[in-house]
């Protein structure tokens, strides 16, 4: 799983290194997918459920699952990059929201707030604690600076499935759910919403956007429960 949670890392960082105004979500979807080629690995969305693309592009009000498009990119967007690849039969599973040039302060808040979100769910990824703990601290982190959480999509475990049990909320009570032992693995993903959290999908049965028409980011690792701690199977090298 290291080795998928590295060339995904990878992937996803070169595609964020080409995102900019006049870019394409097509763009993005074919760096990854030639990307995956070169690397030997296989993209994980594609065909997923009949999902279209290798990268799940969603730019500004639209939460997740976007399909890649002919859709230029504007400065004063930001995009969330979904993607993940299997590697000898195993997952890996990343996401990461981007500025596209210059944005709003709301906008950068909004990123960084979800960013931080997620490392605070990330920090309750330890052997003995329960599974909403990593649900409870993601939802007080981000609710405590003025934004709220999505419901209807969740976190989940990853291993030679993509989507595994247990189910990883990204809001809840502090102490219950399963005990988290080592060996898990965990896709934790906070999706987050400058305004309310209600969100609609799409006519196409993919794309999910806010109900508001407010911004979305979306931020995820693929994490190891260990003896030593959490360890996160995406960074970028």
């Amino acid at each position: 799983m290291r080795r998928a949670g590295q060339a995904t890392a990878q992937i996803l960082k070169e595609m964020v290194a080409i995102t900019k105004p006049g870019t394409t979500t097509l763009d993005l979807d074919k760096l990854a997918e030639r990307r995956c080629r070169e690397l030997g690995v296989k993209p994980a969305f594609k065909g997923y459920h009949g999902f279209p693309g290798c990268v799940c592009v969603s730019v500004n009000e639209q939460v997740v699952h976007g399909i890649p498009s002919d859709r230029p990119l504007k400065a004063g967007d930001i995009v969330g990059l979904d993607f993940g690849v299997i590697v000898d039969g195993y997952y890996g599973d990343s996401a990461v929201t981007v500025p596209v040039g210059a944005i709003t302060p709301q906008a950068t808040k909004l990123l960084d707030v979800t960013r931080e979100g997620l490392q605070h769910g990330i920090q309750q990824a330890v052997a003995g604690n329960r599974l909403f703990d990593i649900s409870h601290a993601i939802q007080n982190y981000v609710e405590g600076r003025g934004f709220s959480v999505v419901r209807e999509f969740v976190g989940h475990g990853i291993g030679r499935s993509l989507h595994e049990e247990p189910q990883v909320p990204n809001y809840g009570p502090k102490g219950k759910g399963v005990i988290l032992k080592e060996g898990m693995v965990l896709a934790i993903e906070p999706m987050i919403n400058a305004g309310g959290h209600a969100v609609r999908v799409e006519s196409d049965g993919w794309t999910a956007v806010t109900v508001d028409g407010s911004l979305s980011a979306h931020f995820e690792h693929t994490v190891a429960i260990t003896k030593d701690g959490p360890e996160i199977l995406t960074l970028a090298g």
